[in-house]
């Protein structure tokens, strides 16, 4: 989809310096949980974008993205300061490491990753598939999500910022499935090598690097 104007229908807070951002899906839109879209918007004069991670579990209707907020940045605490009938420009979907249908979602998440987790989590257990996730943050959000998920059947670790994966990840891994990893750099390096750990092969792991 080129970039174009929609409508924001809700902000809501999803934990600590965190929101979750509802956008008007509009036609054509054809996103599926684990891809991501590009935000744009004039700050001072200025465009500015960023991308973001759909973390939705579907997008009919609308599509959520789930926004970190750090005060001393351009764009999250504009988008914190959003409501309901304001607007933001879209461009996409982009990304090939998306939900498929897999029959098991693993699904490793280092702090903001957790958005697109959750999403394709949700997914994954309304269509009658299974789902693990191992979510590290020191502030953890989408907590009632998760703790939805983890009733429904879903296996489902919360870890402290700075605590080994190593156990989790097993236990998460142990009943198959595809491997997605979503997080910064350094929980990229972690997570994977708590796979290899797990004697699982990270080649076919689907993976979004936040940078």
């Amino acid at each position: 989809m080129d970039e174009r104007s929609l409508p924001v229908t809700a902000v809501r807070s999803v934990g600590p310096d965190a929101v979750a951002i509802d956008i008007e899906t509009p036609s054509a839109f054809d996103a599926q949980p684990g891809q991501f879209v590009k935000l744009t918007l004039s700050v001072d004069g200025e465009d500015e974008s960023r991308f973001y991670t759909i973390s939705s579990p579907d997008v009919e209707d609308e599509f959520e993205i789930t926004v970190g907020i750090d005060p001393e940045g351009a764009v999250a605490p504009l988008l914190a300061d959003l409501e309901a009938g304001d607007s933001v420009r879209i461009a996409g979907p982009f990304g090939s490491d998306y939900y498929e249908g897999e029959e098991r979602a693993v699904l490793l998440a280092g702090g903001p990753g957790i958005g697109p987790a959750v999403g394709i989590a949700e997914r994954a257990l309304d269509e009658g598939n299974a789902a693990a996730i191992v979510y590290q943050d020191a502030t953890p959000i989408h907590e009632d999500r998760l703790e939805a998920l983890e009733a429904a059947g879903a296996v489902v670790h919360v870890l402290d910022g700075d605590a080994d994966l190593t156990d989790a990840v097993a236990d998460a891994v142990a009943d198959g499935g595809q491997v997605f990893i979503y997080g910064f750099a350094d929980f990229l390096d972690d997570a994977t090598a708590a796979l290899e750990a797990a004697g699982v092969d990270t080649d076919d792991a689907k993976v979004e690097n936040f940078g």
